[in-house]
């Protein structure tokens, strides 16, 4: 395991993107939290966002698919 994701900025707080969303490379999408740091992870591509692949608390590994984004 690498890291835990979560799709919040905090628990109160919505989702940095949904199913619909519109994203650029600059967008951040999610925190991983990894050994007791969280790192912001940001889309690295221009589109919309088909599919949310994990869910919140879920581990995740390196390379794995977080989201399906379709390019615009």
């Amino acid at each position: 395991m690498v890291g835990t994701f979560y799709p919040k900025p905090d628990p109160k707080k919505p989702e940095y993107v949904t199913v619909g969303s519109k994203v650029t490379p600059k967008t951040v999408v999610c925190k991983v939290e990894a050994m007791k740091l969280f790192n912001e992870i940001t889309a690295d591509c221009t589109g919309t966002v088909v599919e949310v692949c994990v869910k919140d608390g879920d581990p995740v590994e390196y390379n794995q698919v977080l989201y399906r984004v379709e390019p615009s």
